[in-house]
Parts: C-alpha cells; sequence; structure tokens
C-alpha cells in the first residue's frame, strides 16, 4: 500500500476511512508545511520591509537591522531545506487553478 493511502474498512455496515500514513512520510509532510508556512511569511515581510524603504519610512539603522534579519533568515531557511532534502520548489504548494502559494524569486540559490 502506498504511504498516506486512503483505505475503507467495512465493519459492523459502517464504512470508515483509514489512513495507512508511515510515520517518516508524515513527519516529512509537516516539515514541509511548517517550511511552508516560514517561507511564506519570509517573503512577505520581506515585500513589506522593500515597500517601507521604498516610501522612506525606515532609518538608515532600521533598515540595516532589517536587511540582517531577513537574510539570517533566508540562510537558515536554507539551511533547514537542506537538512531535510527539501528544495525551494518542494515549499510552493500547487494550489491548482489559483496557481502556487509561493510567487517564483529569482536570484542566488532559488
Amino acid at each position: 500500500m502506498a504511504d498516506g493511502a486512503v483505505t475503507t474498512d467495512q465493519r459492523d455496515g459502517v464504512r470508515r476511512l483509514r489512513i495507512d500514513a508511515d510515520p517518516e512520510s508524515v513527519e516529512k509532510g509537516l516539515v514541509t508545511l511548517v517550511l511552508t508556512l516560514v517561507e511564506l511569511l519570509r517573503q512577505l515581510m520581506e515585500r513589506q520591509a522593500l515597500r517601507r524603504v521604498d516610501q522612506g519610512t525606515l532609518t538608515d539603522d532600521q533598515i540595516e537591522k532589517v536587511g540582517s534579519t531577513l537574510m539570517a533568515l533566508e540562510d537558515r531557511m536554507a539551511e533547514l531545506r537542506e537538512h531535510f532534502g527539501l528544495t525551494v520548489e518542494d515549499l510552493n504548494l500547487d494550489l491548482g487553478p489559483l496557481g502556487p502559494l509561493l510567487p517564483r524569486e529569482a536570484g542566488p540559490g532559488r
């Protein structure tokens, strides 16, 4: 049976659904979901910071701190993806007709 396959069980005239979940695939799925959410938030924070820089609402010191923080977060995300054997595309969930969850970004390592 495939990982995460759904099977039906007929007992006492009641149809029950069971999920055959391999602990390893469940763990990887959970890690993928968590890292996807963190990546989505990182990209949103980055866009907000860029808007604020363009609007001139941040001081030079704040720009430096935000830039350093976002770079450190991006580096840590790369480490976590590597540790769990994931790629950037693994974190980009396909939402069907809505398209991918995360916008495609150009840059190093992407």
